[in-house]
């Protein structure tokens, strides 16, 4: 138990009274699962999820969870935060109902479903608390075993903290790598692969970790039997046994409804993880789920009579209830009382919670009720107006699109009218306030976001010499790792042999292999370790060796690191920062641009195109210097080019979200970025001895997007648009039109149809041959601008087919 005495001997009175007060928080969870269920069915709430029949074991993970340490979980471990003290009652509903008010509903201000648990690593303004002084949780996410990745990175910081040499100053972050990183996934999500490859991974990197998993037999309605061989998870884990000759896990099997047992196993668990450093799985056996998985649906439609019948004898609650009594803890009298107890404190909680919710609501809803009145008494359409206001106004409960809905429609009404000024200033007055509860904090809004990052060019001595790209990219490198202790890259290649293309060239014989380092073929969970790693203020580098296997951890990307800021309403970042490398690749399975999928997915991450390796280099140093994630793609074929060298390396700085005129010209705007930048250079050349003069523009980031709104001024000049990219058609090329075109609104200058020059629909063919007729080509380029110029001049620039 966690209390003791003077003499570390804990009282038997202590002993008592510590046991009751588990008792009440787990009666006090489960009052909320079964009164959350019928907000949801009553239609107060949207849906429900929650953690009943869990609450024993997530007690006894409670009392062995330390300040500092980590939950990566899922949405059943609601019992859990409210034992670290990490949520109460009121704040259980506030995110059930999806109170935008982050006072209210700490965990996401309304932004998740309810079951979503986080804790605070930021302060309001963006920086870090001292997260040794608390108990930390990330933020959960839906997606089945989509928390793993995270908890591998979670305990591989304090394997960092520990070992590497320089941040013995990270106070805040870690008191010696002392840390666990505890996760919580449920039995049949253990038959996702990135459990397995979460456990692999732990496993190989020996980190302190300690995985729980709750086992109620079924997967939403699936029995085991259909989810994992021999139906037991630890059972065929088994090789991951650790003994006297190698290194592994440490598996521990206990009863969920074993209180006394659950808490002995935990703090096992926790001993051997934080003292030897080493992974640990706790197969939780015999739990029930009272409720069945959701609101979506009810468990006796799935669950035979006999099961219904063992879920109510070895319900947890109720078989710690017993083992209280048999062992004098406390009486039936005072068990009952807190019984009784706790559903009166949970219904004044939902009360109060609900109160919260709806009182800023209705003092809006009355505000436009008011407004809408006013303007009626003068208009033609007075009586439509006074029954939009009516309806409004018998809205018992009413929500914001109610309000909202009801202000436009009547501002349809009333386009011609006097009032129209009065109401849409409203209206646009309301959005203001009302839609950054829905959108803010995609990014950074620190005074360290991307866009706060002062340029600094590269400066050059006047001997400097031409050199391959690579050994700018590897020296940069060489200034960042001396330069930021917490700095650290991972990778397949990356340490040894100093990555594919030697951009990491003796960094690991330099600087140990915990900072540069091997990692094996598990892309999902090299993202995972960043993501991790740099939720405790460590600065990561995970390196994925070509661009298309990062296919293997957009999920992770999208879902988990792109939302983080999001999703947590800016109380929690993970500046990770993701190295690739493509463009211009060949074949089916390496052709390197699939730029459109990426951008469209990971909203929430910088994604970073440079066209060289000084530029490339330039974007890690400013990213080092801020305090969000980014994706950079260098160029594949760009290692062996010549560049020269930097006199300023680690601190020149490529500014992100910005474009670059790489050539002037006056007939039409060109723009592209990465590889294909030098297909357009060259085409440019040519053209110019067709007395075609083209601008040439590298866009250098995607997202961020020009955010001087620079191209839009090129194609006022020349009137004319073409966007040339490699991803397939309809991709990148799209959504960077869309940003010129629409958001930059170039429209208003165009004199010809603004179009764009992408691959072909088909993954690219084997070979030089199969690049060229599957990718734009030089002439591709040359002659789409020409045919432009065709249609302007035909006399100028006769047809050539």
């Amino acid at each position: 138990m966690n209390k003791a005495t003077e003499t570390g001997v804990l009282s038997f009175e202590d002993f008592k009274k510590e046991v009751i007060n588990d008792y009440k928080i787990a009666v006090v969870s489960r009052e909320c699962s079964l009164l959350g269920r019928r907000e949801v069915l009553t239609g107060k709430a949207k849906f429900g999820i929650f953690g009943d029949g869990k609450e024993v074991p997530q007690l006894a993970m409670a009392k062995a969870f330390k300040n500092g340490d980590f939950r990566s979980g899922y949405y059943r471990d609601q019992t859990f935060m409210m034992a670290i003290g990490a949520m109460n009652i009121e704040q259980f509903f506030a995110g059930l109902y999806g109170h935008t008010d982050i006072n209210f509903d700490p965990m996401s201000a309304g932004r998740q479903m309810g079951g979503h648990f986080a804790t605070h690593s930021l302060d309001e303004n963006g920086n870090w608390k001292n997260l040794t002084q608390q108990k930390n949780s990330s933020a959960d996410i839906s997606p089945t075993a989509g928390q793993m990745p995270r908890l591998l990175g979670l305990a591989q910081a304090s394997k960092i903290f520990r070992n590497v040499k320089g941040l013995e100053t990270f106070t805040n972050f870690s008191n010696k790598g002392n840390e666990v990183a505890w996760g919580t996934i449920g039995n049949a999500s253990t038959s996702e692969g990135l459990f397995f490859e979460t456990i692999n991974a732990a496993g190989v990197l020996q980190v302190p970790m300690v995985m729980s998993v709750w086992d109620d037999e079924y997967g939403i309605s699936v029995h085991a039997r259909h989810q994992t061989t021999k139906e037991n998870i630890s059972e065929i884990l088994k090789g991951f046994q650790r003994d006297e000759d190698t290194n592994g896990y440490e598996i521990l099997r206990v009863k969920g409804w074993d209180y006394p047992a659950l808490v002995e196993t935990y703090q096992k668990a926790s001993d051997i993880a934080r003292n030897e450093h080493i992974p640990v799985l706790i197969h939780v056996q015999e739990l029930t789920q009272p409720q069945g998985h959701s609101t979506s649906g009810s468990h006796e439609r799935y669950k035979s009579k006999e099961r219904l019948e063992w879920e109510t004898e070895f319900d947890c609650i109720a078989k710690m209830k017993e083992w209280m009594l048999a062992n004098n803890i406390a009486t039936e009298e005072e068990l009952n009382e807190i019984d009784s107890n706790s559903k009166k404190e949970v219904l004044e909680g939902k009360k109060a919670a609900w109160t919260a919710f709806t009182a800023p609501i209705k003092a809006e809803q009355q505000e436009l009720v008011g407004l809408l009145n006013s303007i009626a008494a003068t208009s033609p359409n007075k009586v439509f107006i006074e029954k939009y206001a009516n309806d409004l106004a018998s809205i018992k409960e009413p929500i914001r699109k109610d309000i909202i809905t009801n202000a436009r429609k009547v501002l349809r009404l009333i386009v011609q009218e006097n009032g129209k000024g009065q109401l849409a200033s409203w209206i646009k007055g309301y959005f203001t306030k009302v839609q950054p509860k829905f959108s803010s904090h995609l990014f950074s809004e620190s005074n360290k976001n991307v866009t706060s990052i002062e340029e600094v060019k590269p400066q050059y001595d006047n001997t400097a010499e031409d050199v391959d790209a690579r050994l700018v990219i590897r020296d940069n490198f060489d200034a960042i790792f001396s330069k930021y202790p917490e700095a650290l890259i991972f990778g397949e290649d990356s340490g040894n042999i100093g990555d594919v293309n030697q951009g990491l060239e003796g960094m690991q014989e330099k600087y140990g292999e915990l900072r540069v380092s091997d990692a094996g073929i598990r892309e999902a969970t090299i993202l995972g370790q960043g993501i991790g790693m740099a939720m405790r203020g460590l600065r990561p580098i995970a390196e994925i060796q070509y661009l298309d296997y990062l296919l293997y951890a957009i999920q992770i990307m999208s879902d988990d690191l792109a939302t983080l800021q999001y999703r947590t309403n800016g109380r929690q970042k993970a500046p990770l920062i993701i190295r690739t490398r493509g463009h211009r690749l060949e074949g089916i399975w390496h052709s390197g641009s699939p730029m459109g999928m990426i951008i469209n997915a990971v909203r929430g991450i910088h994604v970073l195109v440079p066209r060289n390796m000084t530029k490339a280099a330039g974007f890690y140093n400013t990213l080092l210097e801020a305090d969000e994630p980014a994706l950079i793609v260098e160029c594949l074929n760009g290692y062996r080019l010549k560049e020269k060298m930097p006199t300023n390396l680690g601190e020149f700085k490529t500014p992100i979200g910005v474009v670059e005129t790489i050539k002037e010209g006056s007939d039409i705007t060109l723009v592209s970025y990465g590889s294909t930048l030098r297909l357009v250079e060259q085409a440019a050349n040519e053209l110019e001895s067709f007395g075609i003069s083209a601008e040439v523009i590298d866009i250098q980031s995607l997202l961020p997007f020009d955010i001087h709104h620079d191209i839009v001024k090129s194609i006022a000049k020349t009137n004319r648009l073409l966007v040339i990219d490699e991803d397939v058609p309809g991709g990148a090329s799209a959504y960077i039109l869309q940003e010129i075109v629409e958001n930059q609104k170039a429209y208003k200058h165009l004199d010809s149809e603004p179009q764009t020059l992408a691959s072909k629909a088909h993954r690219p063919a084997y070979g030089t041959d199969g690049d060229y007729f599957s990718k734009p080509s030089v002439e591709d380029i040359f002659e789409k601008v020409y045919a432009i110029m065709n249609e302007v001049n035909p006399t100028k620039y006769p047809s050539l087919y």
